[in-house]
C-alpha cells in the first residue's frame, strides 16, 4: 500500500479515489481535505472520466475527524477555525457537485464527516458490516457543513434523531433511513459497483451530467410556470445536441451509440 494519503486509479472510464489512512481509520486532517478536494476537481475536468467510485483502505470508510488535527485548531483563533472550516465545506461542495456520477463504497465504519461525503455521492453502496454515526454532539460540536447534505438525504426527521443522540446505527438502519442505497456481503461489494459503472457508461456522458444537474435544481424549487419552463428548454436544448443525435440515431439503427464503452 502507498504511502500516499490519497490514491487515484483510473480503468475504462472508472476513476476510483481511495482514503489512504487506515491507521486512523482514513479520519480527516487539513492536508486530506485539500488533497481530495484538488483530486476531485481534477476528476471533474477530465472528459475521460465518466463515474468516479470513493473507496478507502483498511476496515474503516471514515472515522470523521482527526482527533489531533481537532486538538490544533482548538488553539486557533475563531478566525482560523473559520477558513479550516470553509475548506472543510468546500470539499463537500465540490463533491456533492460533481458533475460526474458519484458512487460511495462503505466497506466499514463512517462516523462525522464520513457520513457526510456518503450523503454527497450520488450512489452508496454498503456491506452488512458497516456502521455509522452523526458523532459530533458527543465532542461538543455540530455536523455543520454536512448538514446540508445529510439532511437533503436522509430527512429532517431521522436528522433530528440520530443528529441529537449520536448514536450508532448498522447498514440496516442507513438503507431504511436512505443514507444507503443497497446493502450486500462483503465480497459482494465490488461486484455491486462493476454493474453501477457498466450501467452509467452505457448512457450518454452529457445526458448523465444533464440529469444530475437537473435533479438537484429540480429537487429545490415548487412546481410552477418557471420549472416547467425550465425542464421543457433542457430537453429541447439536448434533443439537438451532437450526444442526442447520436443517441436517437443508435437506437433507431439498433447499434451501439460511440459512447457505450460497455
Amino acid at each position: 500500500m502507498s504511502d500516499d494519503i490519497i490514491l487515484s486509479e483510473f480503468s475504462q472510464g472508472r476513476a476510483t479515489v481511495t482514503l489512504n489512512r487506515p491507521d486512523v481509520h482514513n479520519a480527516f486532517d487539513d492536508t486530506l481535505i485539500a488533497r481530495l478536494t484538488d483530486e476531485l476537481k481534477f476528476l471533474d475536468g477530465n472528459p475521460d472520466v465518466r463515474a468516479v467510485v470513493l473507496a478507502a483502505a483498511g476496515k474503516s470508510f471514515s472515522a470523521g475527524a482527526d482527533l489531533k488535527w481537532m486538538q490544533r485548531m482548538a488553539e486557533y483563533s475563531e478566525a482560523e477555525n473559520l477558513a479550516d472550516a470553509q475548506a472543510m465545506a468546500e470539499l463537500m461542495r465540490v463533491l456533492n457537485g460533481l458533475s460526474k456520477p458519484t458512487i460511495a463504497r462503505v466497506q466499514g465504519a463512517a462516523f462525522g464527516g464520513g457520513v457526510g461525503l456518503i450523503a454527497c455521492c450520488d450512489i452508496a453502496i454498503a456491506t452488512e458490516a458497516a456502521r455509522f454515526s452523526i458523532s459530533e454532539v458527543k465532542l461538543g460540536l455540530i455536523p455543520a457543513v454536512i448538514s446540508p447534505y445529510v439532511v437533503a438525504v436522509i430527512g429532517e426527521r431521522q436528522a433530528r434523531r440520530y443528529a441529537l443522540t449520536a448514536e450508532r446505527f448498522d447498514a440496516s438502519e442507513a438503507h431504511r433511513i436512505g443514507l444507503v442505497h443497497c446493502i450486500v456481503a462483503p465480497d459482494g461489494l465490488d461486484a455491486e459497483i462493476d454493474d453501477l459503472i457498466n450501467a452509467i457508461t452505457a448512457n450518454g456522458p452529457q445526458a448523465v451530467a444533464e440529469a444530475k444537474a437537473m435533479i438537484t435544481m429540480v429537487a429545490r424549487h415548487p412546481i410552477n410556470e418557471d420549472l416547467i419552463a425550465d425542464t421543457a428548454s433542457r430537453i429541447a436544448r439536448i434533443r439537438v445536441s451532437e450526444e442526442g443525435l447520436e443517441g436517437l440515431a443508435a437506437f433507431l439503427e439498433k447499434r451501439k451509440p460511440g459512447w457505450d464503452v460497455s
